[in-house]
């Protein structure tokens, strides 16, 4: 990210608008290089932050005048990237604020091969010293000073590490007055996984940044500190015992209950929710170790789903099974059947090259049947658009069936999950271990959006993005 004034007319709209509250959360309004006119740019956020799993949250296309906008909902602070066919930019974005941004050209002195991803600097055009992004552009020019020129002379750790914790002073003293809490936190964990990552005793590490501090799931700097801090976490700690193996406790005992008992027995593991993401960001991890067995690792992130309570933990095990049962994102959705209420069969290929919303419920879970007015109200308003399906998992064709008749007002397909054939019924092929459960697909058969996001959880925003009208005579990216 750079501060590139790109003239001086609209640098001085964009300072105007730029960070200011509006009604729709966040508004990002840009500019591109005459480069990129008629392109695409699509915006992407992490879904979480131990797979670092992508969902796509808005595209626009580049003007004639090279203007764009995108728009999305959000509820904290985060990175997001802008991405133009293989260019990539990262912005720290805040609910509430209007952003006036800058998508540079390619580097031609940049050589990328095999059409590889290539880091750009987004422009964030504002006079705002305190905006965020401003801060870190700062910071980052803080951290830059005290290690220049460093490459040119030796550094034995013990000098890195006085760098490090005379930056920690001098950054103390020049945000002293700042408010912004993520900032804050950014520079804390930048400084902590700088000292993670030249090896800095583990202990002083945990002293300074996991002992009582608050586990911040959506804080990117923080999880990449957690990430590098834990990586590795259940091998070495099973080095330390004697009478217990973690291979054997994946392996052969396969228990969540057992791995937790045995990772509690270490005092920087006393907190709960702490001790459960760490056995998640290890489990993650084993997915990819040739020393666990592949099914026994999948048996325990599935019984760790099944039994956590954490809303942030049941995100990052759902991405981790989507991932894992290859029903993510860009994956062709799985074609189901299932029947209507005049036992009709009905499959997703009868949906081909429509948008499609698909549900699970179940009239015994209540949280499922709270959103199924919210698919009502979707159905009006976007039902010429999108197919809506839902499939009831109900053990009993009969309560399926009363269910419809108490509601007659739902007249989008409803429909009963069953099959002859074991395991190929709507809620086996979407791998389900809980309800309510939601999948966008696109007109070509792809998963967009898996997990989809529920309707009482903004999803009509996306439809919002997906569907806006294009305004004649409007510049997109100046009102």
């Amino acid at each position: 990210m750079v501060m590139n004034l790109y003239k001086t007319a609209l640098a001085f709209f964009f300072a105007m608008l730029t960070f200011s509250s509006v009604s729709q959360n966040v508004k990002l309004k840009g500019k591109a290089h005459s480069s990129h006119i008629g392109k695409a740019i699509n915006l992407l956020a992490f879904s979480d932050l131990i797979t670092y799993t992508q969902t796509y949250e808005g595209v626009d296309t580049v003007d004639a005048e090279g203007y764009f906008e995108i728009n999305l909902q959000i509820d904290h602070t985060q990175p997001v990237m802008l991405q133009i066919d293989n260019l990539v930019g990262k912005l720290y974005i805040q609910p509430n604020f209007v952003y006036g941004i800058t998508f540079p050209a390619k580097d031609p002195n940049k050589d990328v091969r095999g059409g590889g991803i290539e880091d750009v600097l987004i422009g964030v055009i504002s006079s705002d010293t305190t905006e965020l992004n401003t801060l870190i552009i700062d910071y980052n020019k803080l951290f830059d000073k005290m290690f220049e020129g460093v490459e040119s002379e030796f550094l034995n750790r013990n000098r890195i590490y006085n760098k490090l914790d005379t930056l920690q002073l001098i950054a103390s003293w020049r945000y002293k007055n700042n408010k912004n809490n993520y900032f804050k936190t950014y520079v804390e964990y930048s400084i902590a996984e700088s000292n993670s990552g030249v090896s800095r005793r583990k202990a002083l590490l945990a002293e300074s940044y996991i002992n009582n501090k608050p586990i911040q799931h959506n804080h990117f700097e923080y999880m990449v500190f957690f990430n590098a801090f834990f990586k590795g976490y259940l091998e070495a700690y099973s080095s330390t015992k004697r009478n217990e193996n973690i291979h054997h406790l994946i392996n052969s005992v396969t228990q969540y209950k057992d791995i937790d008992a045995f990772v509690k027995e270490d005092p920087l593991m006393a907190n709960d929710t702490l001790r459960e993401l760490v056995i998640i960001k290890n489990l993650w991890d084993y997915c990819f170790d040739p020393k666990a067995e592949y099914d026994k690792v999948l048996q325990l992130i599935e019984q760790v789903a099944g039994t956590t309570k954490n809303k942030e933990h049941k995100k990052i095990l759902n991405n981790i099974l989507q991932i894992t049962y290859n029903l993510y994102v860009g994956q062709p959705a799985p074609v189901f059947e299932a029947a209507d209420k005049t036992g009709k069969t009905i499959s997703l290929a009868n949906y081909k090259g429509r948008y499609v919303y698909l549900n699970f419920f179940s009239t015994k879970n209540i949280g499922s049947l709270k959103e199924m007015p919210k698919i009502a109200d979707l159905f009006k308003k976007y039902g010429d658009k999108v197919a809506f399906v839902s499939i009831c998992t109900d053990d009993s064709i009969k309560t399926y069936k009363d269910y419809l008749k108490m509601n007659p007002k739902y007249t989008w397909p409803i429909l009963f999950n069953n099959s002859a054939a074991k395991g190929s019924t709507a809620y086996d092929l979407y791998k389900l271990k809980g309800l309510p459960a939601f999948f966008f697909i696109n007109q070509f058969g792809t998963l967009a959006q898996s997990p989809a996001t529920a309707p009482t959880q903004g999803f009509e925003y996306k439809l919002k993005a997906l569907f806006k009208p294009k305004k004649k005579d409007t510049k997109i990216g100046i009102r």
